[in-house]
């Protein structure tokens, strides 16, 4: 589908090139189209970023939903689940791609609206149904912080040390 490779082609002009470095002109060249190919699918650069930022949300959510057990609770534990299958994921490129969308959605707050909307329902989502709510919360801002550690140092978070992160954060919740 051409909307997804202009959007695929936006995250690696981001993960090169920085939010400064993400054209129109860069995209279409990247994706191999007219800029004016580009324009028929998104009329903007702050069209295209509020793309990226959709498909994050609602790729992450799918995952999420992967997860659910059918028990009080489930929520936190798929959360994590989902952060961690991400970063296990094959295509190691998708991590980086994808937390550059969201980066570069960070510097206009009309583009950070639509991801600020679904970080607080990330964060609220089935917290009246956890057994303990304040330490569900703590464990989603804990497994969110492996995005930002993995964009700043990739060496940080190791296979093993993830193997165990992963596994220290799940022992926490029911």
């Amino acid at each position: 589908m051409v909307r997804d490779r202009l959007l695929d082609s936006a995250e690696a002009v981001l993960t090169e090139h920085g939010s400064h470095g993400l054209t129109l002109a860069a995209v279409a060249a990247h994706a191999g189209v007219s800029k004016g190919g580009l324009l028929y699918h998104y009329a903007s650069k702050d069209a295209l970023i509020t793309a990226l930022i959709e498909r994050l949300i609602a790729n992450f959510d799918e995952l999420v939903a992967s997860f659910r057990l059918e028990r009080p609770g489930w929520y936190t534990r798929a959360y994590v689940e989902a952060t961690f299958a991400v970063f296990a994921a094959r295509d190691q490129d998708a991590t980086p791609r994808r937390w550059a969308a969201a980066c570069a959605a960070a510097t206009d707050p009309v583009l950070r609206e639509p991801f600020a909307r679904a970080q607080r329902r990330w964060m609220s989502e089935g917290l009246d149904e956890e057994p303990d709510p304040d330490l569900a919360q703590l464990v989603r801002l804990a497994a969110d912080g492996l995005w930002e550690a993995a964009e700043l140092d990739p060496s940080l978070l190791g296979p093993e040390r993830m193997k165990a992160l992963r596994e220290r954060l799940l022992a926490l919740v029911p």
